[in-house]
């Protein structure tokens, strides 16, 4: 049997949605419940995993705010690795991740999804949406499309590996039974129902040469500004193995079709690997990578042409990396744009998890607060308003899923003023309940 983290809430849910029809009541799991198979025990009942967000203060409410546990290890398979979160506006986000039977990243992964329609407080019991027989599903990265073409939908990109065949296995090429290939499915109906896997190999990886990719993981951007606006961006890294690239691919049809830039030119020690990115107030892209051999520092890369070329991809002094993949997203808050990047808080180890902030367009970053404490891994973050943001991360390499609120980083007060930000999207209508 497997014990859940101690001090989280648990909600107790009913048919439904577990928000609107559950009983709401609060335990210390550490002396009162024990967890298995993903489930809780209590009288003989089993119940998901989920648990209250923290939206307000310490010690508001009944019970002290606690982290959201998403889904912990054992829920339909063992291991629950790699999150994607994507805001869809009017509070409503979609969570995905890797579902996995070892913790290894190859094997006989599908993708799964819940969904949140109020910021994060409450969360739908997860679900598979993707699954196939021999092949291991990897890096799930999610993007709502705000306008143009397909304005509403939600794509889902990930890459699809031969069941014992990863990325230091898989030989270039474009088609074949032992190459990486990416995927995409959508929904058009805010995560309610899902689209079948549509092959896009050949507009996301070079034909020659590239073994494996991967996009993201996390989330990807739609442009808002300058000649553009309205293009889809994805964040890619290609293989060989050890000898990564970070890079772009991109759509101007709403994902139907799909096309891809050069790799960022290496400038500085070590390699860039798994990638996040965000629109800039003039319409550039800035893209932050894990590093390898970089010294325990995130890299960066900039391209002023829709993703096509990058500048050459950079050390960041403020941004420490242990090597794991950190977030990314942005924000125009109070006439400027703020940036934010999620990650572990140290050089050498997977721990204490930290929001840095930037306002000069992800030059430095002289601003952060703490996420989580102890075992923290890959993340994604999600503007819920101004003021806050929410964090989807890994608790631990074990598998086990959080979602918590924190406070957007405050500048210093010597921050120089930025340029005002692009306008955000309309929010997406609201989901039937």
């Amino acid at each position: 049997m497997t014990r859940t983290p101690a001090g989280y809430q648990v909600l107790l849910p009913g048919a439904g949605h577990l928000a609107s029809a559950g009983a709401l009541l609060c335990f210390s799991l550490s002396l009162l419940a024990v967890a298995h198979a993903g489930c809780l025990a209590i009288g003989g009942g089993r119940y998901l995993l989920h648990s209250v967000a923290s939206h307000g203060g310490a010690g508001s409410g009944p019970c002290e705010p606690k982290p959201v546990l998403i889904v912990a290890r054992g829920y339909v398979k063992a291991f629950n690795r790699v999150p994607c979160l994507v805001p869809l506006g009017g509070g409503q986000m979609i969570a995905g991740w890797e579902l996995r039977e070892v913790p290894a990243d190859n094997g006989t992964n599908d993708v799964a999804v819940t969904i949140t329609r109020d910021s994060g407080a409450t969360w739908s019991t997860p679900r598979v949406i993707a699954n196939l027989p021999g092949r291991s599903l990897n890096n799930p990265c999610a993007v709502h499309v705000a306008r143009g073409r397909h304005a509403g939908r939600t794509l889902l990109i990930f890459q699809s590996f031969p069941t014992g065949c990863g990325e230091a296995c898989v030989q270039p090429g474009i088609t074949g039974e032992k190459i990486c290939q990416t995927l995409i499915i959508h929904s058009d109906d805010h995560g309610a129902t899902w689209s079948a896997p549509r092959d896009i190999t050949a507009g996301t990886k070079r034909p020659t040469g590239v073994t494996s990719v991967a996009s993201g993981p996390g989330v990807g951007i739609q442009l808002n500004v300058g000649p553009h606006a309205g293009r889809i961006v994805i964040p890619f890294n290609e293989g060989p193995y050890g000898a990564w690239r970070v890079y772009a691919a991109w759509s101007d049809d709403g994902g139907d079709t799909w096309s891809f830039g050069e790799p960022a030119p290496d400038g500085s020690p070590g390699r860039g690997n798994e990638v996040q990115a965000v629109e800039r107030p003039d319409g550039s892209i800035l893209m932050i990578s894990r590093q390898f051999g970089g010294g325990g520092r995130r890299k960066s890369t900039v391209s002023r042409d829709g993703g096509a070329t990058w500048s050459p991809l950079m050390t960041v002094p403020d941004l420490v990396d242990p090597s794991c993949m950190g977030g990314l997203a942005a924000r125009p808050v109070a006439g400027r744009q703020v940036i934010v990047c999620s990650g572990p808080g140290s050089p050498t180890a997977r721990v204490d998890g930290t929001l840095w902030a930037s306002f000069d367009g992800g030059v430095t970053w002289p601003a952060s607060v703490r996420i989580a404490d102890g075992p923290f891994a890959y993340s994604v973050p999600a503007f819920l308003d101004d003021r806050r943001v929410g964090v989807l991360y890994e608790i631990d390499r074990t598998g086990t899923i959080a979602f918590k609120v924190v406070d957007v980083p405050k500048p210093p007060t010597s921050a120089a003023s930025a340029p005002a930000a692009p306008t955000p999207p309309a929010p997406a209508p609201p989901l039937d309940r």
